[in-house]
């Protein structure tokens, strides 16, 4: 991905006061609490938001994949799930308040939709996982708060089918369980059968977490932008080269943006 690729998606030629361009990416420099804020306000004046969580892997993906340059600059709002994304944005001069995890703001909106009487669906993840992820909130805040649910286990032709399912449940809030690109490029190609759910995001592995299966890094490593190290440690040899060559071509976006700002200088 570079300019040139970015400028054929990004089609709002007057960019939105809360938009920063990041690597040619239009990330919202937003907080989780102004997050939360805009994405109730959305579903009480019936709107629809789509919205997508960025971090060093999924910067670097987007660098030779432009269907997936092309559904997450497409979304409404872009937060920062990466601690190293804003360090970088700071390095690079651009202010973003803070990271907007993505399995952090999913729990504050189970939370939200009990506390408001929205309902929610989710899909993907293994059978098992999602049915103990719904127990568990069926548990926590009980049945009216999910309006359907299934597996991310399917067929391309059936994916048409799935959103038509989705968007005929009612929900107000839809959590998307499955890896990148499938997620992003999902919601993005199906956004007209989803249009009148108000909220859809792509939540990657936070089934998984919130179903016991795997855990998230002690909010020290959180902090410290260490959390892809302790996920490192878990699965090593599924994860090594993600992240040693991820990072190390992250790194190098970063830097070559950084040497570009000073030859305009």
């Amino acid at each position: 991905m570079n300019t040139s690729i970015i400028s054929q998606f990004y089609l709002n030629e007057t960019v939105n006061a809360m938009k920063i361009d990041f690597l040619g990416i239009p990330v919202d420099g937003i907080t989780m609490e102004e997050t939360v804020s805009i994405i109730d306000d959305a579903i009480r004046t019936g709107q629809h938001i789509n919205h997508v969580v960025i971090n060093a892997g999924k910067v670097v993906l987007m660098q030779k994949d432009t269907e997936l340059a092309k559904s997450v600059v497409s979304c409404d709002i872009i937060n920062a799930d990466g601690q190293s994304i804003v360090w970088a944005a700071r390095f690079l001069g651009k202010k973003i308040p803070e990271r907007v995890a993505g399995a952090d703001l999913m729990q504050r909106l189970v939370s939200l939709a009990h506390d408001k009487g929205y309902k929610c669906f989710f899909f993907g993840a293994k059978e098992e996982v999602v049915n103990r992820v719904v127990s568990r909130y069926k548990e926590q805040y009980g049945d009216n708060i999910i309006a359907g649910y299934r597996n991310g286990y399917y067929s391309k032709e059936e994916e048409a089918l799935i959103a038509q399912q989705i968007a005929n449940s009612g929900t107000q809030l839809l959590f998307v369980a499955i890896t990148s690109p499938n997620k992003e490029n999902f919601l993005h190609e199906y956004r007209d059968i989803l249009k009148y759910v108000n909220f859809t995001m792509g939540v990657g592995g936070t089934f998984d977490v919130i179903a016991g299966v795997t855990r998230r890094a002690p909010l020290w490593m959180q902090q410290t932008g260490l959390e892809w190290f302790y996920r490192f440690l878990q699965e090593p040899k599924r994860m090594w080269k993600r992240y040693l060559v991820g990072n190390t071509r992250f790194l190098w976006l970063v830097m070559r943006d950084k040497i570009k700002q000073a030859g305009k200088n």
